[in-house]
């Protein structure tokens, strides 16, 4: 749902065949489920927890099994409890970290393998936030510290695979309107909203355009960098 649907709309309208991996399988589903009325067969869904090693084993398994490869990964997978420093607690700040930064790397490992062993390449599309670059706003130290380190990792990943013909990029979304930012309260978001030169916050498909771009061969001389999509808010 949310930003992960606008991208996945976006590839699968290019024409790409899709596996939607969610923690919230019925999400996942449904999403499947709309594509596929559109294109028969080119669409799966399943039930995948990134911070877990053998969930992302058995993801990249169905992958391969359904399609017979993988040649694009988007990492989206993340999670964003507004909880000020001296209410944070460590489970919470290790779960955003589980799922924001390990689940990005354990992705990232298994999917780089098998496209290594393909041999044709491939494109890692990050999604990190504004937050990798600067906080948006108080609440967000566990998301940021995450978000800096799925930046980071973005980069020096992108060296690592260059050697073999994947291109490893960010997209860092700012405020866009979805279920999640939904939870948000009023006066926070309506802060929020007030920075941003444009005046509106971003849609999934403006994340979507963008992580298609990554994805294609218009990007065909881009690795470890990051796309800011955030409406001039980090001007502000």
């Amino acid at each position: 749902m949310g930003i992960g649907l606008g991208i996945a709309r976006r590839l699968h309208e290019a024409g790409a065949n899709l596996l939607v991996a969610d923690l919230d399988e019925a999400a996942a589903q449904s999403a499947a489920t709309d594509l596929v009325a559109a294109r028969p067969d080119s669409a799966l869904a399943i039930r995948s927890d990134v911070s877990d090693e053998e969930s992302v084993q058995q993801m990249v398994r169905a992958a391969v099994e359904s399609f017979g490869g993988i040649d694009i990964l988007v990492n989206n997978a993340g999670i964003y409890p507004m909880v000020p420093l001296a209410d944070l607690d460590a489970a919470t700040f290790r779960r955003v970290l589980d799922v924001n930064l390990t689940g990005l790397f354990l992705c990232t490992k298994a999917v780089s393998a098998r496209m290594i062993e393909q041999g044709r390449g491939g494109r890692i599309v990050n999604v990190t936030s504004i937050d990798a670059l600067h906080p948006s706003m108080v609440g967000l130290a566990h998301y940021d510290a995450s978000k800096h380190g799925a930046w980071g990792f973005t980069k020096n990943v992108a060296l690592d695979l260059a050697p073999h013909g994947i291109w490893v990029n960010a997209v860092a979304p700012g405020g866009i309107k979805t279920p999640g930012t939904g939870e948000m309260d009023e006066v926070n978001m309506r802060a929020f909203e007030a920075m941003i030169p444009m005046g509106r916050m971003g849609e999934p498909d403006d994340i979507g355009r963008a992580v298609l771009f990554l994805a294609s061969e218009f990007s065909s001389y881009m690795t470890g960098s990051q796309i800011v999509v955030d409406g001039g808010r980090l001007l502000a």
